[in-house]
């Protein structure tokens, strides 16, 4: 047991029928009805494969695509080709969530034998908005369709979901009332690796933060800033113009256009509060880069805005000036890349930062999608000290919440002792 959690290896699973929800929700080519990443697919793999080869009658379970992409709601099927090929053996797969066919596929298992269910996001009640408007309790969860027609047939519950445990819903927290539960060893490494950075890490501690989904940041600073988790902060992304703004700073109209037209103009407030407690803490790009209409990069200096054009990167001064506190890290929390990292004209700051932070020597922790792209695009996969596969549960961890699924692990603790 860590953390007041099971772990696998708390149970003995041979013969047992045993549940496991992982989060092999990946970007998805719908022309070509194929996945475009398959990072969260491998990082399941060691979890299966240590529960089939301890002799489970393993049944899997994963959502795929999110309520604000739902054209992405596919069949796991895919996933299930992927699974097959990285365990080098056969696993079977069933078009059925929790009906009579998916409930037979179950019950026919053989030791050692793996089955993927459907697409769990299929069932309505696995959908964001059942989770938000009826706000129903881990019990009242338990009860649902899937929860309550799949776990009579199971002994035990292993949740490798870290990525969702920010999610309160049904297969994620209802089937830790009623089954034996234990997390994965996903689940374990990045609980362990997120615990490092907020309880205990080694100083300074720099954090990193970028890109475009700026609540992210937001839901952490207050926190990493208030307890001093976070020595400083480096900022860029959409992060920078936001607290630029906040600072009474002109950034120009384009760039302006862009964050209410995302509707981020509510952040400018919030930074300002921030830059008026932790002005010192937090560290702002002194220059930027944009792209003129030859798609060409150029830089300007703050003292020189507003830019005409687009803020899409940080400029080379600032790129050094990161890059020196980077030096200085001894804990290093990436989330979010400098600026446009798929394009050449914009993505210099991504490249050079993440290149320090990778080669620094410093203990390093990055996640979210965006950055994950970013650092197999530029070969740093094996350099940074964890890669963790969650972005609104590392975010969440982060500021300090306790998440539904960690909640729902404990619980199950104290149920069956």
């Amino acid at each position: 047991m860590k953390y007041g959690i099971n772990t696998l290896d708390d149970f003995n699973y041979k013969s047992k029928v045993t549940i496991c929800r992982l989060d092999l929700n990946s970007p998805y080519n719908k022309d070509k009805n194929a996945l475009k990443d398959t990072t969260r697919i491998e990082a399941a793999i060691p979890t299966i494969k240590e529960l089939s080869e301890k002799g489970a009658k393993l049944v899997l379970l994963s959502h795929q695509g999110g309520d604000l992409e739902y054209q992405n709601y596919v069949s796991t099927k895919l996933h299930s080709v992927v699974i097959s090929n990285l365990l080098g053996k056969s696993i079977k797969f069933i078009d059925d969530v929790c009906g009579p066919a998916a409930r037979d596929a179950i019950s026919s298992l053989a030791e050692s034998e793996i089955l993927l269910l459907d697409n769990v996001r299929y069932m309505a009640e696995e959908l964001t908005l059942f989770e938000t408007k009826l706000k129903l309790s881990a019990v009242q969860q338990a009860k649902t369709l899937v929860v309550s027609k799949i776990a009579p047939l199971a002994d035990l519950y292993v949740c490798d979901a870290f990525a969702a445990a920010h999610r309160d819903q049904p297969t994620l927290v209802g089937f830790e009332q009623l089954l034996p539960s234990a997390m994965g060893r996903l689940f374990e490494k990045e609980y362990e690796a997120l615990s490092k950075i907020l309880k205990n890490p080694e100083k300074p501690c720099l954090f990193v933060l970028g890109g475009a989904k700026i609540e992210d940041a937001f839901d952490m600073l207050p926190k990493v800033l208030k307890d001093k988790v976070a020595d400083k902060i480096i900022l860029s992304g959409l992060l920078a113009p936001i607290f630029l703004l906040a600072d009474g700073v002109d950034i120009g109209a384009t760039s302006i256009d862009l964050i209410y037209a995302k509707k981020l103009d509510s952040y400018i407030f919030k930074a300002k509060e921030l830059l008026s407690n932790y002005r010192e803490q937090i560290l702002v790009p002194i220059d930027y880069a944009y792209k003129n209409d030859m798609n060409e990069r150029n830089e300007i200096d703050s003292a020189m805005l507003p830019a005409t054009k687009l803020i899409v990167d940080i400029g080379s001064r600032s790129i050094n000036k990161y890059k020196d506190e980077i030096k200085k890290a001894a804990t290093i929390f990436v989330n979010g890349p400098a600026g446009i990292f798929e394009d050449t004209s914009s993505e210099l700051g991504t490249k050079e930062i993440f290149n320090a932070v990778a080669n620094s020597g410093a203990y390093s922790v990055i996640g979210g999608g965006d950055s994950i792209a970013a650092v197999k695009k530029y070969g740093l996969s094996n350099k940074f000290s964890y890669i963790c596969t969650g972005g609104g549960a590392m975010v969440r961890f982060l500021s300090g919440e306790e998440l539904p699924v960690v909640r729902a692990l404990k619980e199950s603790v104290s149920k069956f002792k």
